[in-house]
Parts: structure tokens; C-alpha cells; sequence
């Protein structure tokens, strides 16, 4: 009975956290506008800027709770993302996760420095690969799920194995059923449905 009545508390604080969440994302970095060009390359006549939440202290603490949450149930080992929409949530997540569930991160670059260590997955310790682990990606915001894949591809390139990809804010563009074909499940803490966008 206690342990029913713990986790019903804990369903309703998360639940109250996605109901703060979208109203801040609401005011920060919902942007409405004719013709706003997206990674996919459609066009929008709205576009979510969601460092402006992801910077935001109230907004960095809801969003690593709620992406901390949906970790439960996944065996991951490290969570990571493309740069630059992924480093914050990577950042506030794998320090989210400490000391109940500690989850190292990293992120993809879009291409390698010329110089430093030249690698494509920046926060890894020398030697220290994705050889055989479970990966968790995020993403502030997911369209057709294209961006995600590019850091999808650097991962399996290292070993890594990705089964999920937990976004902020899903646009309902696809994205699902593509990632679906390469047997990567989408998890998104909101949906574009959370919005009056249309």
C-alpha cells in the first residue's frame, strides 16, 4: 500500500513538472513567424528555440527530471546527443542522475575538430569507448528524427547500441515512425499537440 500511494505521489509531481514545463516553454521559446526554415529544410510557421528553456534554471531542472524519469524501465549505460540542441540536456541529465542512478555522458560533433583531440564523441576518457553499451540519445526538439540519426551513426560506429531517444518537444513529423525503422523507440517528454500552434 505505501508503495502504491509513493509512486501515485510521484506520477502526480511529474505530471505537475510537464504541466510547468510546457507553460515555460510556452513563454521562452515557443517562436511563432511566416516561413521559419527547420533542420529537416521544411519550412514552419513556428519554431521552438529551446535553449532559451534549456538555460533556464527552473527549465534545466524540469526537463532533467522528466528525462530522468524516462530512463526508468531502459538499461542505460551512457546518454549522449548531437551538439549543439543535445549538450545542455546531456549535461543536466548525467548530473540529474547522480548519486541514484549515475549516468555518464558525452556528445557528437557534426564534424571533428581540425585540432585538440580531433574526435567526433567529445567527454570520454582516453580509451574509454561505447564498445558494447546501451546508449541513450536526447534532443531539445525532433522533427523527422534526421539530426538524431547523425549522432545514431557516430554511436554504432564506436559500439555503441541505441535503443531509445528521449526529446524534449516531438513535432509529430515522422520522426517516430523513421526512427521506428531502425528499431529506436522515441520517447518525447512533450508533443507539438501541447502547444496551439495550428
Amino acid at each position: 500500500m505505501a508503495d502504491s500511494a509513493a509512486s501515485a505521489k510521484r506520477n502526480d509531481s511529474m505530471a505537475d513538472k510537464r504541466t510547468r514545463l510546457i507553460a515555460l516553454v510556452a513563454e521562452r521559446s515557443l517562436l511563432r513567424g511566416t516561413d521559419i526554415k527547420l533542420a529537416s529544410g521544411a519550412s514552419s510557421t513556428f519554431y521552438f528555440d529551446m535553449k532559451r528553456t534549456t538555460f533556464d534554471p527552473e527549465g534545466a531542472a524540469l526537463i532533467a527530471d522528466l528525462m530522468f524519469a524516462a530512463l526508468d524501465g531502459t538499461d542505460a549505460d551512457y546518454v549522449g546527443g548531437l551538439e549543439m540542441g543535445a549538450v545542455p540536456l546531456v549535461a543536466c541529465l548525467s548530473q540529474r542522475s547522480f548519486p541514484e542512478r549515475p549516468v555518464r555522458g558525452f556528445f557528437v560533433r557534426k564534424k571533428p575538430k581540425d585540432h585538440g583531440t580531433r574526435r567526433l564523441i567529445e567527454g570520454l576518457m582516453e580509451g574509454e569507448s561505447l564498445s558494447g553499451k546501451n546508449v541513450i540519445l536526447v534532443e531539445d526538439v525532433t522533427t523527422t528524427g534526421g539530426s538524431v540519426m547523425q549522432a545514431v551513426e557516430a554511436v554504432e560506429a564506436d559500439g555503441g547500441k541505441v535503443t531509445t531517444i528521449v526529446t524534449v518537444v516531438d513535432r509529430l513529423e515522422g520522426a517516430s515512425a523513421n526512427l521506428e525503422k531502425h528499431g529506436i523507440a522515441l520517447k518525447p517528454i512533450l508533443t507539438v499537440d501541447d502547444f496551439r500552434v495550428k
